[in-house]
């Protein structure tokens, strides 16, 4: 797959980083965007970001960028994580910087965009933009990690919410430890 990974200021690094461990196990191409906030979040929360062999960095304000451009095919897009202050401004339509730009190239040419706010709570702002960006075709899917596989550190975690996103690009992430119908928790 042809994916675009990009990441804005809001906590939650990790979930960035196991995402690009996962994608790293297959046969993908992999181009990676991170805003100046992105960057300083993550040094203060994971130290440095380990990126595996073939991953395409781009500077937030070039444009430059094969995926800037409809034209170009790519599978997907995934930003994780998401400011609300970046959902507002694809919600709005501004393509001021590269994963601006990008996200709205997603939603014209009717692309899988993944969106991972992290923050809560939400105010009406947040929701209305939200409705906004599910009715443009983004998929919405909160950073919220589920419990029930009984993770054992942060990354097992964190995994809970990488899966749902490769579920969503249709790639099995491998090991994944998956909801059994014949657990004994109940919903």
């Amino acid at each position: 797959m042809r994916l675009v990974l990009a990441a804005t200021g809001a906590s939650g690094s990790i979930y960035l980083q196991r995402l690009l461990h996962h994608l790293g196990e297959g046969d993908h191409e992999i181009h990676l965007v991170l805003s100046p906030y992105a960057k300083q979040v993550i040094r203060e929360e994971i130290g440095e970001l380990t990126l595996t062999a073939g991953v395409i960095e781009h500077g937030e304000k070039s444009m430059n960028a094969p995926f800037a451009s409809g034209s170009a095919l790519f599978d997907g897009m995934i930003i994780v994580p998401s400011s609300m202050g970046t959902m507002g401004r694809i919600a709005a339509g501004t393509s001021e910087n590269l994963i601006l730009r990008a996200a709205d190239v997603f939603l014209k040419e009717r692309r899988k965009l993944i969106i991972v706010p992290r923050e809560t709570p939400w105010n009406l702002i947040h929701a209305r933009n939200i409705v906004t960006l599910t009715e443009a075709g983004a998929i919405i899917l909160p950073a919220s990690p589920s419990f029930y596989s009984h993770p054992k550190s942060f990354e097992e975690l964190a995994d809970t919410v990488v899966w749902r996103i490769l579920d969503q690009l249709g790639i099995q992430a491998p090991n994944a430890c998956r909801w059994r119908e014949d657990s004994s928790a109940s919903e």
